[in-house]
């Protein structure tokens, strides 16, 4: 079924304008490469497989040859058809095809993000992938047990490469299948302790974004980190991180506090975050003092005391706040409510904060946050809602960039290993100058731990502004 999609898909590309959209190819083609190739498709309505050389093909997002190469832009505008509703057939059998594996929640609870992730998968097939690349799907079912039965389907079906699962115990269930046959991994999930040596975790981390967020926040003068966290693993990650980094900027964490993730009331441990028990009593002594003196000066100063609702501020310059949606809009404004001042303390956050919508809560308006560049999550989302319909979820980024890369380096490869598992070769997948993907550069490290470049975004009302743009390349960031 995958084979002929990816038949289909190249006919379509080439069909359209002679040039398919690769978000992991390093550059693109002059607007006469595309009439000419296009040209050349009205001329051979059955095309032949292409000669590809790396350096030809207008693939957009090939690997960099070397640190210091200039990584490809995200502002090329696309050149192919949309994926049609079709009924596909079973693939040639054939020794001659790059057979990878990708397996995602079909079935369960989490059917929804499977399909979507399928479907973002179905468009790196038409945008990059030839004749002889083959994606396998496999329903995981959602969990470690249907994980483990499709990886092994996957491994018998002749994968070299195994793209997913998403969950993290699906990824433990996967491991040893998938180190038993010698095929690496590129999982979807973002848990650090599931990497290992040829199993890499795809995910966003949110290490490496508190990172990002809090040296910029050093670099305007801020010091003093506080953090509200969920009281989970994830709320033990961030905070960790935000020590290390404070630390390493010359700052602090001066405070932190915890909430249950599913708790409807945080108004406790605001309070103790921002001292606000402390401060309100001592706005009480403060205004019992005064009110033992005489004259004008000690009315004013008694009016002013009696605008306020605690004395003095947060013991804090900037507080970290990492969690999105309906929870931050519930934790935003209760902050402010207990004397937070967002005008005197910058709100900071992660990649959860990266949707305009929460701009319409006042409290984050004016807050920073580390996220991927938005330019090529934009280009991608209007791809997708135009082939279904429909936006898609977040961590579809994950399953496009995973199956482009795949498709590249196979593409990539010399001509007579393009079907073999030296493709997928660790030296090949963890290239020192990395990939360009819809999230931006990564690159994947020996260790199966993934290194990504992130902007610091400010947070508008309805809109999301880039204050420093992602670096681009992975020598050394600094502030």
């Amino acid at each position: 079924m995958a084979g002929t999609a990816t038949w289909l898909g190249y006919r379509l590309a080439r069909l359209a304008a002679g040039a398919a959209l690769a978000v992991l190819a390093a550059a693109c083609s002059t607007t006469a490469d595309r009439e000419r190739a296009a040209a050349e498709a009205e001329a051979q309505p059955e095309p032949q497989r292409p000669a590809v050389e790396p350096r030809e093909v207008p693939l957009v997002g090939e690997q960099l040859r070397d640190r210091d190469t200039e990584p490809p832009q995200l502002d090329v505008e696309p050149q192919r058809a949309a994926p049609p509703d079709i009924e596909l057939q079973p693939p040639d059998t054939g020794p001659d095809r790059q057979r990878v594996a990708l397996l995602l929640p079909l079935s369960g609870d989490n059917a929804g993000l499977g399909r979507a992730m399928q479907r973002a998968a179905q468009l790196a097939l038409f945008d990059i992938a030839d004749k002889q690349f083959e994606l396998i799907v496999r329903d995981t079912e959602g969990t470690a047990d249907g994980a483990k039965t499709a990886a092994r389907a996957a491994v018998d079906a002749g994968a070299n490469l195994i793209l997913g699962p998403v969950f993290s115990s699906s990824v433990r269930a996967v491991t040893p299948v998938a180190r038993g046959a010698r095929v690496p991994v590129l999982a979807f999930s973002n848990n650090r302790r599931v990497a290992q040596a040829g199993v890499y975790v795809m995910g966003h981390m949110p290490g490496p974004q508190v990172q990002r967020v809090v040296g910029f926040a050093s670099s305007r003068g801020l010091s003093r980190f506080a953090a509200l966290v969920p009281d989970n693993g994830y709320g033990e990650i961030v905070t960790s991180a935000l020590r290390e980094a404070a630390r390493r900027t010359g700052g602090e964490l001066a405070a932190h506090e915890r909430f249950e993730p599913g708790s409807r009331d945080v108004s406790g441990p605001v309070k103790r975050l921002s001292d606000y028990g402390e401060r309100k009593q001592a706005l009480k002594e403060r205004i019992a003092e005064v009110k033992q003196r005489n004259g004008d000066g000690a009315d004013a100063t008694l009016d002013k005391l009696k605008t306020m609702d605690a004395l003095g501020q947060a013991p804090f310059d900037a507080v970290l706040v990492p969690v999105g949606g309906k929870r931050l809009k519930a934790v935003a404004p209760m902050l402010s409510y207990y004397d937070v001042d967002p005008s005197e303390v910058q709100f900071l956050g992660t990649s959860t904060w990266a949707d305009p919508s929460l701009g319409t809560e006042p409290a984050l308006v004016g807050g920073w946050f580390a996220a991927p560049s938005p330019k090529g999550w934009k280009r991608f989302a209007g791809q997708y809602q135009d082939a279904y319909g429909e936006a898609p979820p977040r961590l579809a980024s994950l399953a496009y960039d995973a199956t482009a890369l795949a498709a590249v380096l196979a593409r990539q490869a010399p001509e007579g290993e393009r079907t073999g598992p030296s493709v997928y070769a660790a030296d090949r997948l963890t290239q020192r100058s990395g990939f360009a993907g819809v999230d931006g550069l990564f690159r994947l490290s020996p260790d199966g731990m993934v290194e990504r470049r992130y902007a610091v975004m400010e947070m508008q009302r309805n809109e999301l502004k880039v204050l420093d743009p992602a670096p681009d390349s992975f020598r050394a960031v600094t502030n």
